[in-house]
């Protein structure tokens, strides 16, 4: 019988964060807010000046920092206080006022940039020398200036920014196809009775131990964007174009410069990855082999993919045990490390259970000058202890870029935003597999890493490879149909899967359901995250100290103090090279033996 979800005033305190951290109470947020707003005021007083001196240039950016950091605190008050029980209104009117207060500074304060565009390198350098402590926006005014090369005169701007409202609305309409509109046949389930297919079960379905279930769940889904595919193929083209006339406005030679001109990362490390993937492949087509052997099927389809390869085991963890193996498993990060996540625990940094009208699902949330915080919707099993590592790791990325950085530069890159959390998980399944002899305890842990590995190394490059090809599609010219586009996801499917797996045709239709395609160019950094954490949680457990002063020191404490790719070398790792690819697939391949001994 599952246990009784209870109304948010029901919980434990000890299990519930403590937002007071932030500030006191509602009226203190108040009084916080209306601080915001006089300094929106006092910056905007200082528009006609401010770039006249050295000391009128770091008045204004001390300024702006604190402002910055005060709406940190409003917005992350507001919005967790709101996640914990959706149902509150008055919390909800807080979590609305707060990005009310978003629109407001984002709009009143739109000409700082544009203006701090207009300063010459050498007054700039001038500024430096006078005033030395403007030398912690050295990193933030490189950023800025380099995109000098890319924004248009001003009515060129405004015209491209009314092209963008209108482009904005493929994702979105595309969203409310997939979430509103789109209808799947029911199925029957385990039980013979009628199922409704939605997104929410799909997962579940697919991972049932009845393979009817499972191949009529993904024949029902894939069914029904075959039915719509045509649409969805023009909508997709409509995306691939958009970013195409963005780049070519911006004067970027492909769309792929364009996505990762933001961070700073040259196209060679997008194309490396797909490069160096599509070397190790038969790695991925051992592990289907395998999973064809335990699953004991005569032919391994698409839909037997999460089906469990071990059926009857349910590990029984609780959030106690959790939380201390947790703890033992990243002792190798030193004592600080360790004693900060502890504080977490102790200080009600967590908000762990789920309780009637809380968000779903799970999240680190980093409130600069207070300590992070992290959501959690806990059950007591191997999952949600690995997710309790997963966010711990997030928290401590942000607790030490916050304390070793100034606000202008604390936060951290989306490039490098997966690294520790996914470390922490790494560091948390190595510490498992050395402190058992059970061999079905062995199993379970080494199918979490395996399964991990697939999903977010090689599923996700497979992604980056065909949104790579289908935005070429439109560089070179070519026409974009839904037959194009299904075909050459098919091809990539049965690159990926091999000989093992038989790609179902109607995997073909598969590219038509992935959000992700809408995000330009953003999943590649899945990949290149795992495969970074990876290879530092391998050597900070084979080197030791010297590797955990690199992690801790100049990765977690870096923000974005530097760019992500100078910030995530300083650890050993260099992802323009094929090396932290091949350690990381070295890990796979000793799991995977080891694993295929054990079965």
């Amino acid at each position: 019988m599952a246990p009784k979800i209870l109304n948010r005033s029901e919980m434990t305190p000890e299990f519930t964060w403590d937002l007071t951290h932030i500030v006191a109470d509602d009226p203190a947020w108040y009084s916080l807010y209306a601080e915001c707003e006089n300094m929106i005021v006092d910056l905007q007083k200082q528009e006609s000046f401010f770039l006249t001196s050295a000391e009128n240039l770091y008045q204004f950016l001390s300024t702006k920092s604190k402002l910055d950091e005060a709406f940190g605190r409003v917005y992350g008050y507001a919005q967790m206080g709101w996640h914990q029980d959706t149902s509150d209104a008055a919390k909800q009117e807080l979590a609305q006022k707060s990005e009310s207060l978003a629109v407001l500074i984002q709009s009143k304060l739109s000409f700082v940039e544009p203006l701090l565009l207009t300063l010459s390198q050498d007054t700039l350098n001038e500024y430096f020398a006078e005033k030395p402590e403007l030398e912690v926006y050295r990193q933030y005014f490189d950023n800025l200036f380099r995109t000098q090369l890319h924004v248009l005169p001003k009515e060129q701007e405004e015209i491209l920014a009314m092209v963008g409202d209108v482009t904005s609305g493929i994702e979105n309409t595309f969203a409310i196809f997939n979430n509103a509109d789109i209808r799947f046949d029911p199925i029957i389930d385990e039980n013979g009775e009628a199922l409704e297919l939605t997104h929410g079960n799909y997962v579940s379905t697919m991972e049932s131990n009845h393979r009817q279930v499972r191949k009529a769940a993904f024949q029902s889904m894939y069914a029904a964007y075959k039915r719509n595919i045509n649409t969805l193929a023009s909508v997709y083209a409509m995306n691939l174009k958009s970013h195409l006339l963005n780049a070519k406005a911006r004067k970027f030679d492909s769309t792929c410069e364009a996505s990762l001109f933001a961070n700073n990362i040259p196209v060679s490390v997008y194309d490396q990855l797909i490069e160096n993937i599509n070397e190790h492949l038969p790695l991925l087509h051992r592990y289907m082999a395998l999973r064809k052997k335990m699953l004991n099927l005569p032919e391994l389809h698409m839909y037997d993919i999460y089906a469990p390869l071990l059926p009857d085991n349910n590990i029984t963890i609780s959030f106690a045990q959790a939380k201390e193996t947790v703890l033992k498993a990243i002792a190798p990060m030193g004592e600080k490390y360790v004693s900060v996540v502890k504080q977490a625990f102790a200080q009600r940094w967590l908000d762990v259970y789920e309780n009637k009208g809380k968000r779903s699902g799970a999240y680190s949330w980093g409130v600069y000058g207070v300590h992070p915080y992290v959501l959690l919707n806990h059950s007591d099993n191997l999952n949600n202890m690995f997710t309790l590592a997963h966010e711990m790791g997030h928290a401590m990325h942000s607790y030490l870029s916050n304390e070793a950085q100034a606000y202008v530069n604390h936060d951290y890159s989306i490039f490098l935003a997966e690294i520790a959390s996914t470390c922490n998980e790494n560091l948390l399944i190595q510490y498992l597999l050395k402190n058992t002899d059970d061999k079905n305890l062995k199993l379970a842990y080494m199918t979490h890493f395996l399964e991990g590995f697939r999903g977010t190394i090689f599923r996700q490059t497979m992604f980056a490879e065909y949104e790579r090809a289908t935005h070429q599609l439109v560089e070179q010219g070519e026409a974009v149909t839904a037959e194009k586009l299904s075909q050459m996801y098919y091809e990539l499917n049965q690159k990926y899967h091999g000989p093992s797996m038989i790609s179902d045709e109607e995997i073909r239709y598969e590219w038509a359901r992935i959000p992700h395609f809408y995000y330009d160019y953003y999943v590649f950094q899945y990949a290149t995250g795992l495969i970074s954490s990876v290879a530092i949680a391998d050597m900070i457990l084979s080197e030791g100290q010297s590797a955990v002063d690199r992690y801790t020191k100049e990765f977690l404490s870096a923000g974005s103090s530097k760019y992500p790719l100078d910030i995530l070398k300083a650890t050993g790792v260099d992802i323009t090279q094929k090396e932290p690819t091949i350690r990381a697939m070295k890990v796979f391949e000793e799991m995977l033996s080891e694993m295929e001994k054990l079965v």
